[in-house]
């Protein structure tokens, strides 16, 4: 697989196969590929928390909100739920700023994910202080996002935006679609 395709075969999917279990080795290859990858001014201020157990997984899935846009849908039932998360944070004792080192991390973690066959979703609508609690998360660490992970148990399909509404949507099928904008509109001509 090349790039190019890594890229449109990366998704945001909310429903997996929660019975596919992913080992702690996968993750840390997967922070590993965010390890390399840029951070401002080379401070590498991102921590990861890993978690695969069934009984870690259920004690984070209640601290996350699923699919804004779906506002009939609190998320993915049991059985669809991801089978492992890496939180990522920011070390307070390394700086203050974490600029956008967390979504470049994310995001080369998802690709990562991709080749590797899985999916996931990365999720910044979090109840910080809960999961804090739950985990036993220290204060130094600034819970930046959530990435969800787990074999991917939906159809997801992007396609082109109409009338200007950019909100996914599930059809009758269960299949989530996902608009986006034309290469054109989003290309500048000064």
């Amino acid at each position: 697989m090349n790039l190019k395709d890594i890229v449109y075969r990366t998704r945001s999917y909310r429903r997996f196969d929660e019975s596919y279990r992913i080992d702690r080795k996968t993750l840390e290859g997967l922070v590993d590929l965010a390890r390399m990858s840029a951070s401002a001014a080379n401070r590498q201020p991102l921590k990861y928390l890993l978690y695969t157990s069934p009984e870690d997984c259920a004690r984070i899935f209640p601290c996350l909100a699923w699919a804004g846009y779906l506002k009939d849908w609190v998320g993915p039932e049991r059985g669809e739920r991801p089978s492992a998360y890496i939180i990522i944070n920011g070390d307070r004792e390394i700086t203050e700023s974490f600029n956008v080192d967390h979504g470049i991390a994310a995001q080369s973690i998802m690709l990562g994910a991709t080749e590797a066959g899985l999916g996931g979703c990365i999720i910044a609508s979090v109840k910080r202080q809960e999961l804090r609690e739950e985990l036993r998360i220290p204060p130094h660490l600034e819970i930046l996002l959530v990435l969800a992970l787990g074999k991917p148990g939906e159809k997801v399909v992007p396609e082109e935006v109409r009338n200007n509404d950019i909100k996914y949507w599930r059809d009758e099928n269960g299949i989530h679609h996902v608009p986006k904008r034309r290469l054109d509109d989003l290309i500048l001509n000064a």
